[in-house]
């Protein structure tokens, strides 16, 4: 996926209110830009650290600038949750996620389960459905990467909706697209969030499929490379 051009450097001053952060231009210019991630950041809010901005040309939007790309840990991370649901369709497209091939159809955002949910990527094809629930992780300690970074109800409710589908005998798909460089694989957030570890290690065993790939993270582009271990 190649990522808007031009992409505009800066220096992150500071990340607030959730959907808002400073940033220093590398120009001296600061600007406030839109921060597309609802989570608590954890490593990738730094001050100081350096980033990319989008620039939008619609003159309708209340901020320019969309806040896309951030330096953690000497690696570029993907911080925009818009994007990992396109990189996993596009991974299955292209081939590259050899697990979720032979399917006819693909479809976002279909309406689901008794909670009444939105699935990521709803699959169709000869051998039955298969529903694939996105998760974006750029969180990286000691090593491994870690979902999520911040206390999920709606993740968790996500989790008891695949078991669901798995239940009634469809495919059901948990896959975590890890933007950044670092990590040798995924694993639940256990001090952050314990009620999504278990229920996360829960869904495995009720035959939910834990699917996690990384994703090559440039100023340039943003692609999926290669399958993770995930750590239950």
């Amino acid at each position: 996926m190649r990522l808007p051009f031009p992409l505009y450097p800066g220096t992150l001053i500071r990340r607030y209110q959730r959907f808002l952060a400073d940033v220093q231009l590398d120009d001296g210019t600061t600007v406030t830009a839109h921060c597309p991630n609802s989570g608590s950041m954890k490593g990738c809010n730094i001050p100081g650290s350096p980033v990319w901005l989008s620039k939008s040309t619609n003159p309708a939007r209340k901020l320019a600038y969309t806040w896309e790309l951030v330096m953690a840990d000497g690696f570029w991370a993907g911080i925009n949750t818009g994007l990992p649901n396109r990189l996993v369709r596009e991974g299955i497209e292209e081939g590259t996620v050899v697990e979720l091939q032979g399917y006819g159809s693909i479809r976002p955002e279909v309406r689901y389960g008794q909670e009444r949910s939105r699935i990521d990527l709803l699959l169709e094809g000869e051998t039955g459905r298969c529903w694939v629930e996105v998760k974006n992780v750029t969180l990286v300690e000691g090593g491994r990467a870690l979902f999520p970074d911040s206390v999920t109800e709606r993740g968790q409710k996500h989790l008891r909706e695949l078991m669901e589908m798995v239940r009634h005998g469809d495919r059901g798909v948990i896959f975590f697209v890890v933007q950044r460089g670092d990590g040798d694989g995924v694993a639940p957030a256990d001090a952050i969030d314990p009620e999504y570890g278990r229920l996360l290690r829960l869904a495995v065993a009720s035959g939910v499929e834990a699917l996690a790939y990384r994703a090559l993270v440039t100023p340039e582009e943003i692609r999926l490379t290669e399958r993770l271990p995930v750590f239950l």
